[in-house]
């Protein structure tokens, strides 16, 4: 007999709602890709939130193995995961400093990031006090206004990057709108950090995320730092989606029910049944990242997710633990208690499910909850 389209090629615990398949071999290929488009830059890696939730642990291994050297993190928790998976990659911090945590930065050999000139003095005096010579990063804001020394605090530096002594490895800033490729801060930006490059002389230069490395040559500088790209996530929104898919969710039906015209479904009793109605529950809720955004009412339609190899629509609003979805279009016994739901796959993509939530796609991966059993394909 065969089994539905939506059926898990991995055996699922009895015990868990749902089945997430992160793909290693994709993410891998994705990055490659994003090393080609930036050359002749070096082409690192953004892991932090758990790299984009697909799992840090398994992620930088694999990166590493592909020939990323480079990591970039959010936390001193996060370093330490990176640096368990690349004993010998560079790994910075990119949330810099926090007051008295060089001793844990050093002790696996990751660098901050300073933004901030209180952050830097506070590094250089525990430098000279523990004679830490791994050096460290500067970002530089250019426009962002959220982390980073001003253009002017920047320039204060310049006899201390002039005197070839400074400690500094890298100097980056962050683009605001790189997703938009029109707008006039991408290159108001790319003109002040090309400023910014040229005072940090001989440290490398590094400017662009994943959409940053389509805007153009003069964004690449001396390296790019990828992230959502990386894990399937369109950083081209006004065309095509070069990147392979990354994530397959899938999530357990455990009942299937009739309810007749004129009945509500769910709270608030916003959806309405329309004719006679065959509804599957899914067990998958807004508390496993399924946002309440994504439920529908009798005036608007929600998400969709697949049956048997079929669109069906959300039914009602999301709970903290279950979808109901109307599969009254589905052949009969299609869906059955026990059978699986794709969330995404299967045509559905991570910034198909953003769009639903009213979010960006970023959110939906790093939200994904940790109650679906996960399994890694690849790597």
């Amino acid at each position: 007999m065969t089994e539905p389209a939506s059926t898990p090629a991995v055996e699922l615990d009895p015990t868990a709602i749902g089945l997430l398949t992160i793909d290693l071999d994709a993410i891998t290929a994705n990055w490659r890709k994003l090393e080609k488009a930036s050359v002749p830059a070096e082409c690192g890696a953004a892991v932090k939130a758990d790299a984009y939730g697909c799992g840090i642990d398994r992620v930088v291994p694999a990166l590493a193995k592909a020939g990323c050297k480079t990591f970039f993190v959010a936390t001193i928790d996060e370093a330490r995961a990176a640096r368990a998976g690349a004993p010998d990659a560079a790994i910075y911090v990119l949330n810099g400093l926090s007051p008295n945590s060089g001793d844990a930065l050093a002790a696996i050999k990751a660098q901050p990031v300073i933004g901030d000139l209180n952050e830097l003095a506070e590094w250089d005096i525990f430098c000279r006090r523990t004679g830490w010579t791994g050096g460290a990063g500067v970002h530089v804001d250019t426009g962002m206004s959220r982390l980073g020394l001003s253009l002017d605090e920047a320039q204060s530096l310049a006899p201390r990057i002039a005197s070839g002594n400074h400690g500094f490895t890298l100097v980056i800033s962050h683009l605001a709108c790189a997703e938009q490729l029109q707008n006039p801060m991408n290159p108001k930006q790319v003109g002040a950090f090309r400023e910014v490059s040229h005072l940090f002389s001989g440290i490398t230069s590094s400017l662009a995320n994943s959409s940053g490395i389509y805007l153009g040559p003069s964004y690449l500088f001396d390296m790019v730092r990828p992230g959502a790209a990386i894990y399937g996530v369109n950083p081209t929104p006004e065309a095509a989606n070069p990147m392979l898919p990354v994530i397959d969710l899938k999530a357990r039906i455990i009942q299937t029910r009739d309810v007749s015209r004129g009945d509500t479904v769910g709270y608030g009793a916003t959806w309405t049944a329309r004719r006679p109605t065959r509804l599957a529950i899914i067990a998958t809720g807004y508390a496993d990242g399924y946002f309440r955004a994504a439920g529908s009412n009798d005036g608007t339609r929600g998400a969709e997710v697949v049956i048997a190899g079929q669109r069906c629509p959300v039914a009602g609003r999301i709970s903290m633990d279950l979808i109901a979805v109307d599969i009254s279009d589905l052949p009969a016994n299609a869906a059955r208690r026990g059978h699986m739901a794709t969330l995404i796959g299967e045509g559905l993509t991570v910034n198909d499910l953003a769009h639903h939530f009213g979010t960006i796609a970023y959110e939906v991966l790093t939200s994904l909850g940790r109650r679906y059993q996960r399994a890694y394909k690849g790597g």
